[in-house]
């Protein structure tokens, strides 16, 4: 693939639109500061070996050019749906954009270390329950939804497959498929397994906070 000409730092440093900002990652800002240069080194990496300047990712992914230089500089931690979108345009699993590329073997997760990626408003977190010690098939993830709040999903990478069970609470996902929406109530230990590859949403019309577990499986292993 034809390579162009990169960007400069300067011109990388334009101010993000409003849009892309809406959502913040992680929880806390020390994890941001932790994950913004691990995304941004990654992205750069990624987008590298593809031969794709700044322009071009931005076209495929829908992110603007602004938006992506600052991601790549480490000065701006992406928003979840932003990463979905970039995840996709570069036909990688979302670990692969926030995974530190370190050695594998046996790893503890201490809930107190955990990264967790949240709504700016705190309604929506997603807790990563595996290493990010390279590329992998499967994702396992720990989910919260609070009372009366939606999460709304872009469509995943074609083959993607979500595996979710309710553990606290209970949950309505939407499916768009078809041209019509799909709906399912889960209640506690109800589990449900759909392809992700279409726009879907998580509901909490109750009155508590939702706990759910999500295993993501996608099609092929990813670069």
């Amino acid at each position: 693939m034809k390579s162009v000409r990169e960007s400069t730092p300067s011109e990388a440093a334009t101010p993000a639109s409003p849009p892309e900002a809406a959502w913040a990652y992680p929880a806390k800002g020390d994890d941001a500061q932790d994950l913004a240069p691990v995304v941004g080194q990654n992205l750069r990496r990624l987008r590298m070996r593809r031969g794709l300047s700044l322009e071009k990712l931005a076209t495929r992914s829908g992110v603007s050019r602004a938006m992506l230089g600052q991601i790549e500089l480490g000065q701006s931690a992406p928003t979840i749906n932003v990463l979905w979108k970039i995840a996709r345009a570069l036909d990688v699993t979302f670990a692969t954009l926030i995974q530190a590329r370190e050695a594998g073997g046996t790893a503890v997760l201490r809930h107190a270390q955990s990264k967790v990626l949240t709504s700016q408003n705190g309604s929506f977190s997603s807790r990563a329950l595996f290493p990010f010690d390279g590329p992998r098939r499967a994702e396992f993830y720990e989910l919260r939804l609070s009372a009366g709040a939606e999460e709304v999903a872009d469509a995943h990478a074609p083959g993607t497959v979500e595996n979710l069970t309710v553990t606290e609470g209970a949950l309505r996902v939407e499916v768009e498929r078809e041209g019509h929406r799909e709906t399912h109530e889960l209640e506690k230990g109800d589990a449900i397994v759909f392809e992700a590859d279409v726009p879907h949403a998580y509901v909490n019309a109750g009155d508590r906070e939702c706990l759910m577990y999500l295993v993501m499986t996608y099609a092929d292993q990813q670069d």
